[in-house]
């Protein structure tokens, strides 16, 4: 399959693509190629180290939600973990915004993945790197209605986030402590894993962010208690408000979870996920709460 030059993006609009290449197509350090034909070195440090970074978002319409915030976050990270991208925002919107047109995608994941590099024989960073980019846009498999409409269930998990890590507030390449608290909800039968820090309070989900309610008053940990900046959670404080509701950010305790009124998770894929049992212990009366629903609402309208 011809491989696709970043500069020849004028001339798509007027190919008349395949039937068996839709949905089919990567972006691969300024060129779009097959799936098949996409190759990462064995040397690259996002494969040997777990040295880089991911954004995951969803699309509407064609458009991704929220876009310009998840690119902010990315480019902080890459800033605070020295990771010297020479391209800028502008390049990586245009490259995803071509990359679902060439997929003929409507709604839509995206997976942006920045990786240091080759490695250079040391540990240690120097700016000579050239990280590598790859974009995948795919069909989104929305999660079950009957999830919304019923709740799911979370636990807390025996993975604990690490308060003392500099990575507890950057979406890293190295995931495997998230993918051990999946793994834990898989064997028993959860939804979600709610981590704890160090200190021992609720930080967020294995690939969420957590919310309660208690008296109609809305709660979330904060950023300061080693949480990553979620874009959807950034979302839903905005959305809080408009509809005259209080907000705090503060620290919660397990104990506080299982004494909600209501709890609920939030991402760029689920959006708002009524919680309605924590480790076997029903929030409430085990059936999704009206400030959900509403935050719930309010949220999908925004998306469109």
């Amino acid at each position: 399959m011809k491989l696709l030059a970043f500069e020849d993006l004028g001339v798509w609009p007027q190919i008349r693509w395949r039937v068996d290449i839709v949905n089919n197509y990567v972006y691969l350090n300024g060129d779009f190629v097959s799936k098949e034909e996409a190759k990462i070195s064995v040397l690259d440090r996002g494969f040997l180290y777990g040295d880089g970074l991911f954004e995951t978002m969803r699309a509407y319409s064609s458009r991704v939600f929220m876009l310009d915030e998840h690119l902010s976050r990315l480019f902080d990270s890459l800033d605070k973990l020295r990771i010297p991208l020479k391209k800028d925002k502008e390049v990586l919107k245009s490259a995803i915004d071509r990359l679902i047109e060439l997929n003929r995608l409507s709604d839509a994941y995206i997976r942006l993945t920045v990786s240091r590099g080759l490695h250079r024989g040391t540990l240690t960073f120097n700016d000579s790197y050239d990280p590598t980019v790859v974009i995948m846009a795919k069909e989104i498999l929305p999660y079950p209605p009957e999830y919304y409409a019923q709740g799911v269930k979370v636990i807390i998990s025996d993975i604990r986030q690490n308060s003392f890590s500099p990575l507890s507030q950057h979406k890293s390449l190295s995931y495997l402590n998230n993918i051990l608290a999946k793994e834990e909800t898989r064997i028993k039968g959860a939804f979600e894993a709610i981590l704890l820090n160090s200190e021992g309070e609720v930080a967020e989900g294995a690939t969420s962010n957590v919310f309660t309610v208690k008296s109609e008053r809305i709660f979330t940990p904060p950023i300061s208690g080693y949480i990553l900046p979620g874009v959807t959670r950034e979302a839903v404080l905005g959305i809080i408000p408009k509809l005259q509701l209080n907000v705090t950010e503060k620290r919660i305790t397990p104990e506080e979870l299982f004494t909600s009124d209501e709890v609920f998770l939030t991402n760029s894929i689920m959006e708002v996920m009524p919680v309605v049992e924590a480790n076997d212990k029903k929030i409430r009366d085990g059936s999704p709460g009206p400030v959900c629903k509403r935050i719930a609402e309010a949220y999908r309208g925004l998306v469109g």
